[in-house]
């Protein structure tokens, strides 16, 4: 994982403060383990965290951040890689004082900043396992799911349930609850059956991303009409989705993507439009 902060809007803070950090949490991030499971250098998973700090009261060691999350997989047979996961997390406020100590135990959840590290090194890993075998990543993520509910005693935004329908608690307890399970297997049937088809044979991966959609997006939301999960996805698979179809496949099957598409996200009418051309 790459580790940036921006810290444009703190003025008169030393810049060292702000590069220990980075190289500390990246040092961390990239040197625990974080599952049993063995992966070889060429199957890491590429992700970064860039985090822009809006508030830093340094005698108290504060930090007041947003956070933006982005997480991608190697497509087969090609030099693309596609996204997997990606987050604006407001909430990601902290307490961290230079040359601090960064020590996970899964057993005691009581460092804030340790917390939100776990928690997406859980969630990355578990929905990267889910695009390669269908719900490949359960152990993973009830192991996110577990690390949130632990983290309910933080005094920190974003752990709670109830508290916002678009927090950390909503994305790993919608993800795992089962009206998502059409979702799960869309992640295996749009990147292992679909994306990672397409090198080989382009009309027939495309297919296979055109019943996912038509079975698994559709009816998580149909499912869950107030889950974030189906709107996120759309959002980060929006630009990637438009080239899947702008100018191929038939009439028929742009016009039902468009479709369903645009019922999850009208937002982004711009965006499928271009799916129709």
């Amino acid at each position: 994982m790459k580790v940036n902060i921006n810290h444009s809007q703190i003025q008169g803070t030393e810049e060292s403060i702000y590069d220990e950090l980075r190289d500390k949490l990246q040092e961390f991030i990239n040197a625990q383990r974080w599952t049993s499971l063995q992966f070889l250098d060429q199957e890491r998973i590429s992700c970064s965290l860039n985090i822009t700090v809006k508030e830093l009261k340094r005698e108290e060691g504060t930090w007041g951040c947003s956070c933006m999350i982005q997480a991608n997989r190697p497509v087969f047979n090609s030099s693309y890689t596609t996204t997997i996961f990606q987050y604006q997390d407001n909430d990601f406020t902290f307490t961290y004082n230079q040359f601090d100590r960064l020590e996970y135990n899964p057993d005691v959840i009581d460092n804030q900043l340790i917390a939100l590290v776990a928690y997406y090194a859980y969630l990355i890993i578990g929905i990267n396992l889910d695009t390669f075998s269908p719900k490949g990543g359960e152990d993973v993520l009830q192991t996110c799911m577990n690390l949130t509910n632990n983290a309910q005693n933080l005094d920190y935004p974003g752990w709670k349930a109830f508290e916002s329908s678009k927090n950390r608690f909503s994305i790993i307890n919608d993800y795992l609850e089962g009206s998502m399970e059409p979702l799960r297997q869309l992640q295996y049937d749009y990147y292992r059956k679909g994306l990672d088809e397409m090198a080989n044979n382009a009309e027939r991966g495309r297919t296979e991303i055109s019943t996912a959609i038509e079975t698994g997006l559709k009816k998580a939301h149909e499912d869950k009409p107030l889950s974030l999960m189906p709107q996120l996805w759309t959002e980060y698979k929006r630009d990637e989705l438009a080239n899947i179809y702008k100018g191929k496949g038939t009439s028929k099957e742009k016009e039902t993507v468009y479709d369903i598409l645009f019922n999850i996200n009208p937002s982004l009418s711009a965006t499928w439009e271009k799916i129709k051309q």
